[in-house]
């Protein structure tokens, strides 16, 4: 990992590569890559290695099998969940006040994501700290380093291929503290808080299975 000045260029263009990246693989998705390749070679190397080794993965296998895997990994397992909120506040009253947290940031920076994918999707986040407000979106990142760290090792044990495309937010970030570091091991452990009453404000909305940035 290494320490990125806030507002960096190559900071906003990496972050947004990796949010595209993070868009469910379509014919949409590869009519970007020459572009996202393009971006690579104006980008360090902490940034375009990762963007490289994905964008390899993906010249390497059929659309198809990439598609299901995204299923797999992002749809159907909770442990690789990309929704930043739930790693800290998993199904429970607490996380609609986070999900509204993120919603009414970005309404204060006059960004509108629409209504495809819910604000804490970290695809969203990243596209937001890229194009939007971007001292807002920094800070909304490093609030949730912990939530980003575990969805790495996630991946990582995985052996999903996605791994890469959390490698280039990482090499975003600052080095985690200590703190953060015990946060994410406590979190590892416990797992995301559970609730099964009280939570009727934000039944729908809680109990969504992950569905992919902007499918």
């Amino acid at each position: 990992m290494s320490s990125t000045k806030t507002g960096d260029r190559s900071v906003a263009a990496a972050r947004l590569a990796a949010s595209w990246l993070l868009a469910y693989p379509d014919e949409r998705l590869l009519g970007q890559l020459d572009l996202i390749s393009a971006v690579a070679d104006e980008l360090p190397a902490a940034t375009a290695d990762p963007i490289r080794a994905f964008l390899g993965h993906l010249a390497e296998t059929p659309l198809r099998e990439v598609q299901e895997h995204y299923v797999v990994v992002f749809d159907m397992k909770r442990k690789a969940c990309p929704y930043l909120t739930y790693w800290t506040d998993g199904d429970t009253r607490n996380r609609g006040r986070a999900i509204l947290r993120f919603k009414q940031a970005y309404l204060d920076a006059g960004y509108d994501i629409g209504g495809i994918e819910l604000p804490d999707h970290l695809a969203v986040v990243l596209e937001f700290a890229a194009i939007g407000d971007v001292l807002i979106g920094e800070a909304l990142l490093a609030e949730h380093q912990e939530a980003i760290g575990l969805l790495r090792e996630a991946l990582s044990g995985m052996g999903s291929a996605y791994v890469h495309v959390i490698d280039i937010v990482v090499a975003t970030l600052s080095e985690p503290t200590a703190e953060v570091r015990e946060r994410m091991a406590q979190l590892a452990a416990s797992g995301p808080p559970t609730e099964t009453v009280g939570l009727e404000p934000f039944g729908a909305l809680l109990t969504l299975e992950p569905s992919g940035a902007r499918r």
